[in-house]
């Protein structure tokens, strides 16, 4: 009898282990997905915070992908600029149902839109970590990597530190005469197209072209001699964006990302393939800096070596990145460095197809400031900068325009945003489309095109200070905002110098946010070669 006791004994606690952990999954389970929303629906209701229902597992995700869908094959005017029915119908049947301010799921995380400018100033300008980057999953860091885009607290401080100084205005002047050898290889095969049709016109898909362009821009002045490798960096960024647009545009369970689908088989190999790609050019660059006794080079990746070099030696290694953190620096500027450049120019070439007035005064600009008389020579940084009303169609080219249509923060702690109570772990959505285009901030006219109202200052242009959001406000602002400017300023220079254009009448005005904003069907583009 003893014997039966002492064999069954141990299967006995197993099963009791196992009821235990099943039990404490449910009970985590049913706190995670239903208590808590319903608490926190409950708290947000008390302070006259409403929104959509939640509903189990999917939240409001349900009811805003069923608006996207319904959306998706609508054609706008190419005179509207309202892209937010579109874009983000959801966002604007919620705020129209509930106000500027209101509560949406993310699955099972509360979503709070701040559709208030005050608000958003309050969220972006915190200092102590209040208001983090929530967490990107892994086809947004497979894409982009965890860089300055997405870390926090000191490990920001630290990288901000080491890949700051490539970003300083100086560097980047230097850089210009390769951004307008970029341009100048594309504007040569236009002009070649050209020249061949008895009426000097050809029509270019430029959005396609701009995307390869920016890439090529984002090689050369990233990695220099090793630009072919960079670009091989590019292709995989294409597919790896394609991966990552499908995960946030669907439901996912916790530990979806280790199943091993053909999906995540595939970004796993084209994650390894960046990452071996871009440690073998580091590596190569290490080298070279070592048996010459020379510096890393004056391009990107060789001023941040440099810097990170001198942090290694200056502090015994506590302020340097280490490599995998560099490699993660190099997918975010690699990434932001050329897809939303690529798209800021497009939009660009879209406003001045349409409005022709504004097109030849810039024209007249770039003669004047960047010289006319000799169609071979490059604009230099100087000229650039006087480039006055170019900077102002670009400034509202990212207002109505903007790569980024929404923001997310993620409060790591009980909060107090605007008067309103916000618990902890509620994302705070911004949703900068909706906000770059409010009456009471921007005037009647904040749907039109009128580059005049930066005409003071981006900080002048609207009823409060830092309302244009292209690149977030405050401490963690865009940290290559110069740099975009200066490509798209060298590029749209070199194109009207040559070329007066026009939007075909071919063109499809149906903006689609792919991660980005970007034409759903291309823009094709009419140009014809001035004498």
């Amino acid at each position: 009898m003893a014997t039966v006791e002492s064999s069954t004994a141990p299967g006995v606690a197993v099963a009791a282990a196992v009821v235990l952990v099943v039990l404490t999954w449910l009970w985590t389970a049913l706190v995670q997905l239903v208590w808590r929303p319903y608490a926190v629906a409950r708290a947000f209701g008390r302070q006259r915070i409403r929104g959509p229902a939640y509903r189990l597992f999917v939240g409001s995700d349900g009811e805003a992908n069923a608006m996207r869908a319904a959306t998706r094959g609508d054609v706008l005017d190419r005179r509207c600029h309202d892209i937010v029915p579109r874009v983000m119908p959801h966002y604007r049947a919620w705020m129209s149902r509930y106000g500027k301010v209101f509560v949406s799921w993310s699955g099972a995380t509360p979503a709070l839109c701040v559709g208030d400018y005050a608000m958003v100033k309050q969220i972006l300008s915190d200092r102590t970590g209040l208001y983090g980057k929530p967490e990107p999953g892994p086809s947004i860091l497979a894409l982009i990597g965890n860089g300055l885009i997405f870390i926090g607290g000191d490990d920001w401080a630290r990288h901000r530190r080491v890949v700051h100084p490539a970003f300083a205005m100086d560097k980047l002047k230097m850089m210009a005469k390769t951004m307008a050898d970029c341009a100048r290889e594309v504007i040569r095969e236009w002009e070649a197209r050209a020249a061949a049709d008895g009426e000097r016109r050809v029509q270019v898909e430029v959005g396609g072209q701009f995307q390869e362009l920016t890439a090529d821009v984002i090689s050369h002045t990233a990695f220099g001699s090793s630009y072919r490798e960079g670009k091989e960096v590019f292709v995989a960024q294409r597919e790896l964006q394609s991966i990552a647009f499908s995960a946030i545009n669907s439901t996912r369970f916790p530990g979806s990302q280790y199943i091993p689908t053909k999906t995540n088989l595939r970004r796993r190999h084209l994650a390894k393939k960046v990452r071996g790609t871009l440690m073998a050019i580091i590596r190569e660059r290490q080298a070279a800096a070592a048996k010459e006794d020379s510096g890393h080079g004056n391009d990107l990746l060789g001023l941040m070596l440099e810097a990170n070099a001198t942090d290694a030696c200056g502090s015994g290694g506590e302020n340097s990145m280490t490599m995998d953190e560099i490699v993660d620096e190099c997918k975010t500027f690699f990434f932001a460095g050329h897809d939303t450049t690529s798209h800021l120019l497009t939009w660009a070439m879209f406003l001045l197809g349409t409005h022709p007035e504004w097109q030849q005064r810039l024209r007249e600009e770039v003669l004047r400031e960047c010289g006319g008389g000799d169609t071979e020579a490059l604009p230099n940084g100087d000229a650039l900068n006087k480039l006055k009303l170019m900077t102002m169609v670009l400034y509202e080219t990212l207002r109505l325009y903007g790569p980024v249509s929404l923001m997310a923060r993620t409060a790591t702690a009980d909060a107090e945003l605007g008067g309103v109570r916000v618990p902890k772990g509620t994302m705070t959505m911004i949703p900068m489309a909706i906000l770059h285009r409010d009456a009471d901030v921007w005037g009647a006219g904040a749907g039109e095109f009128d580059p005049l109202r930066f005409h003071g200052g981006v900080n002048k242009a609207a009823a409060h200070a830092g309302a244009l959001l292209a690149f977030s406000l405050g401490q963690r602002s865009c940290i290559g905002q110069d740099f975009a400017m200066m490509e798209a300023k060298t590029t749209l220079a070199m194109i009207l110098r040559r070329f007066a254009f026009e939007v075909s009448p071919e063109y499809v005005h149906a903006p689609l946010d792919y991660l980005t904003l970007q034409p759903q069907c291309g823009l094709p583009i009419i140009l014809k070669l001035l004498d």
